[in-house]
């Protein structure tokens, strides 16, 4: 077992409220994803066939909010293991390994509180998210003082 350090979620999650999180925000750390859900068409299956099960935690995992990421980052992938994994965790019979996966999936994929907060997403209504990327883009530049100096050429002449 590894020894000492810190690991990949050790600590306290992280806090929107924060200003050590307020500045990791300004760096584009936080991201807010619409609570009306991902408004794109649900992936085409990527796995083997998949059972009538995983077809339906296909199609509800594709209408959340974090879904948005998952199609950003590419992840259909992921979510299709973990529908797969979590239709097989649901049978009565289903080993504890495979329950623990399904919480690592859980974290990872952002469907957990704690899992929101370590990926740095947070969700709120799609106006509230379309004003905060409005309001994200760069302001236009404006002039320094520096830019208003002239240069005046040397007493030479004049």
């Amino acid at each position: 077992m590894p020894r000492g350090g810190a690991r990949t979620v050790s600590g306290p999650p992280p806090d929107p409220n924060s200003l050590r999180s307020a500045r990791a925000a300004e760096a584009g750390g936080w991201k807010t994803l619409p609570a009306e859900g991902y408004p794109g068409p649900v992936p085409e299956w990527p796995l083997t066939e998949a059972t009538p099960r995983e077809e339906t935690l296909w199609s509800d995992l594709w209408a959340k909010p974090q879904a948005v990421m998952w199609a950003e980052l590419g992840q259909a992938l992921e979510v299709a293991l973990f529908c797969r994994t979590l239709a097989e965790a649901e049978r009565p019979d289903a080993r504890a390994d495979i329950k623990k996966m399904i919480r690592g999936y859980l974290d990872s994929l952002g469907l957990s509180v704690s899992g929101m907060l370590r990926n740095r997403w947070k969700i709120a209504p799609a106006a509230e998210v379309a004003a905060l990327e409005a309001r994200d883009q760069p302001a236009p530049r404006r002039r320094s003082a520096r830019d208003r100096l002239k240069v005046v050429p040397s007493g030479e002449g004049a």
